[in-house]
């Protein structure tokens, strides 16, 4: 897609600072990064939907992230902890609608947070997670 961003990167027709590149994926530092050292790890292809993914390209995704996310560690990146951050659709508050992971650097006091609903702790019973695990499991197979 031409006016995507990601797709632009990804046949670098638009600059990036790359991290790690092979024939199915490309990393780059994000350009509105939460902490210095964010990743972002998309798929050459345009995939707009976590549902469109390829099984096998979500998992090489997790995978280069999980090298990534070591290699912070092991930088002089402030790091003490990594979050990986996938958002899937407007509501779950992705912007680029290109699928894409986040390799966020963590470290205490650095104010990025996700706030919780209100009802957060709130434990359903056992009966209503079995009945909803059944629903999944349902379409699943």
């Amino acid at each position: 897609m031409e006016d995507c961003v990601f797709c632009r990167i990804a046949k670098k027709i638009a600059s990036a600072s790359i991290v790690y590149e092979n024939e199915k994926v490309i990393a780059f530092m994000d350009i509105r990064p939460v902490n210095p050292g964010h990743v972002l790890i998309i798929p050459k292809t345009h995939v707009s939907q976590l549902s469109e993914l390829n099984p096998e390209t979500g998992g090489h995704m997790f995978k280069i992230a999980m090298r990534i996310a070591q290699a912070i560690k092991r930088s002089t990146i402030k790091c003490e902890g990594i979050n990986l951050f996938l958002a899937d659709g407007e509501v779950a508050f992705q912007e680029i609608f290109h699928v894409h992971l986040h390799v966020i650097p963590r470290f205490r006091g650095d104010g990025f947070q996700i706030k919780m609903a209100p009802s957060y702790g709130s434990k359903p019973t056992r009966e209503e997670l079995n009945r909803l695990a059944k629903e999944i499991r349902n379409v699943l197979e």
